[in-house]
């Protein structure tokens, strides 16, 4: 299994963890990633300006990985839903299709549609396998009850890509599990994290924010789990904020899923950078090693 491995913006500029746990833990999983040269921003934060732009970007991204012969692994949930949106138009609007390939065609590149677009779960769940993954595991993850959150844009728009049921996800759930942990529904389990919202109102956002995290807590969580740098960091960075606004402690451990499923694999916590997770990640390494 080789993929072009694709981090946008975000992950390569906050969000370190996610790009050295997923190095370090998809390799010993029989993952090949190859980060490939001419990689932009997937054109997302401009959809609502210009979306030429936007396909354009989204476009030239998927054409370079095919130029390269790889199906892409875009880490970010909106880079992701970027990608498939744009993949989906151009796939069913030959005018489109026509016109992008146009402007790419002054870097000899063009878009094919000959490539897949994967998400870190499908990789995980169809390609790698949750029998693999658990056979992998030397530091099972039991006594941990992680709260699993995929983030919106892993299952929606579900008419443009359907990674998992927008309705009733569970893939995130089975491969928590494989590590030895124990996950189960919860009713906040869809609820946005309120990323979308903090840069116009981020009194509305951090208390979306909070009432996840509450609802976890009250639930009895040990920990949350998620699929996306965008909700990560509202739930990982933002407690105190959202503690604050709704006058509780909301200090939770959150992890990505590639941190535990490294930490399950006895990995250690530099090499899968915990030290970069602002939440209280030491009460479950603490926890870990007394066993």
């Amino acid at each position: 299994m080789r993929y072009s491995l694709f981090l946008g913006c975000w992950i390569q500029t906050q969000q370190y963890g996610y790009e050295m746990s997923t190095r370090s833990v998809l390799p010993q999983l029989g993952v090949e990633l190859e980060y490939l040269e001419g990689f932009s921003c997937c054109g997302y934060p401009l959809r609502s300006l210009d979306d030429s732009v936007w396909f354009y970007l989204s476009a030239r991204n998927m054409a370079v990985s095919e130029a390269g012969g790889l199906d892409m692994l875009p880490l970010c949930n909106g880079c992701y839903a970027s990608l498939c949106e744009v993949k989906h138009y151009l796939d069913t609007d030959a005018e489109l299709r026509e016109s992008i390939n146009e402007k790419l065609a002054v870097e000899d590149l063009e878009y094919k549609g000959k490539r897949r677009v994967n998400h870190i779960l499908e990789v995980l769940h169809r390609d790698i396998g949750v029998e693999r993954i658990r056979e992998s595991v030397t530091r099972p993850l039991g006594g941990l009850s992680l709260a699993t959150h995929c983030g919106c844009h892993a299952i929606r728009p579900s008419g443009v890509k359907y990674t998992d049921d927008p309705e009733d996800p569970v893939i995130l759930d089975e491969v928590t599990r494989a590590t030895g942990a124990e996950t189960r529904y919860y009713p906040e389990k869809l609820d946005c994290c309120g990323a979308s919202l903090v840069m116009t109102n981020h009194e509305a956002a951090f208390r979306l924010t909070g009432a996840k995290l509450q609802a976890a807590k009250r639930a009895g969580f040990s920990g949350l789990v998620t699929n996306c740098p965008f909700c990560f960091k509202m739930y990982d960075s933002r407690q105190d904020a959202a503690g604050r606004l709704i006058g509780e402690d909301l200090s939770l451990p959150v992890f990505y899923v590639t941190q535990i499923l490294g930490l399950a694999m006895g990995m250690d916590a530099f090499e899968l950078g915990l030290k970069f997770n602002a939440s209280p990640v030491g009460r479950v390494l603490e926890r870990l090693e007394a066993v």
